[in-house]
């Protein structure tokens, strides 16, 4: 049997850039603190934790001083660099650039907003850490919306300025924006409508939908690895299933079932943003010991 890794999958640049800024550390001094998983994988985050890792939550940071914590990829808000400047804690931060902009431009939206008695919203996943790092550029104000039925939270009379979570469908972005611009004119009648929309969906994350489309259609049937927590992993997964309906999920090679490969010649291994290539690598060898 054939079993090809997909090289588009694995962890995009700000995850890599975490990890290897833990390991650094790791390596160096023996052990670290993180603030939250550094990344949705229990694989990657057990691995780590074997170097020394110590993951923490919040109510956790408002207790240490005079130590080390690393911000992961997703961001915080300003109230975590808050507490780690009056706790004495050395923050390293391994923010993505690209979500360090996009909090950037809320917080100068969020002001701007603000005069006008305007609206920041942010399209993307209530409680998702990068969005509470949003909402955080607007001490709590903006409205976070995710479905259609979410457009009832926005006031359509009043300025709107819009903003969506890095790793969101680009598809699901463009049709918020079609809806929130028609129910603005709507509302103004023949007056002047003062709506502006940012995409900051990060291009590295939304080009997969595309390429794994492209790949799931190459093989007879695809296993998706990705860990449970990962929504941009559940996100990817449908979109292979919905081209490959031979498209089976897993977490870890333990989960393979020999009954999917039969009368299978030709497998593909792909996974999500948060999925180390290791553990597919990991997966595709079992595949193979399968059929050996």
């Amino acid at each position: 049997m054939k079993v090809t890794i997909d090289p588009q999958s694995g962890f995009c640049f700000g995850v890599v850039y975490a990890i290897e800024k833990a390991e650094k550390e790791l390596v160096e001094k023996g052990s670290l603190y993180c603030l939250g998983d550094i990344v949705h994988n229990n694989r990657e985050v057990n691995r780590l934790k074997e170097l020394g890792l110590v993951i923490i939550e919040r109510e956790d940071l408002l207790k240490l001083k005079n130590t080390k914590i690393l911000i992961r990829a997703h961001g915080e808000p300003p109230e975590t660099y808050h507490i780690a400047r009056d706790n004495n804690i050395e923050l390293i931060d391994a923010s993505c650039p690209i979500v360090l902009n996009l909090q950037n431009d809320i917080r100068h939206g969020s002001a701007e907003m603000l005069e006008k008695r305007g609206q920041i919203v942010i399209y993307g996943k209530e409680g998702h850490a990068e969005v509470n790092g949003l909402l955080g550029q607007t001490k709590g104000t903006a409205i976070v919306i995710n479905h259609e039925k979410d457009l009832a939270k926005i006031d359509f009379t009043k300025p709107v300025r819009l903003y969506s979570q890095t790793t969101m469908s680009v598809e699901g972005f463009r049709s918020i924006v079609d809806k929130i611009s028609q129910k603005m004119k709507e509302a103004a009648g023949n007056g002047p409508v003062d709506f502006i929309w940012q995409d900051s969906i990060c291009r590295q994350v939304s080009n997969r939908s595309r390429l794994l489309k492209i790949f799931a259609s190459q093989h007879n049937a695809i296993v998706f690895v990705t860990g449970t927590k990962s929504s941009n992993g559940m996100f990817l997964f449908e979109v292979c299933k919905s081209v490959n309906p031979s498209t089976f999920l897993v977490s870890s090679e333990d989960d393979l079932n020999p009954e999917w490969f039969r009368n299978v010649s030709d497998v593909g291994v792909c996974g999500a943003t948060s999925t180390p290539m290791w553990l597919m690598e990991k997966v595709a060898e079992c595949i193979r010991e399968i059929h050996s």
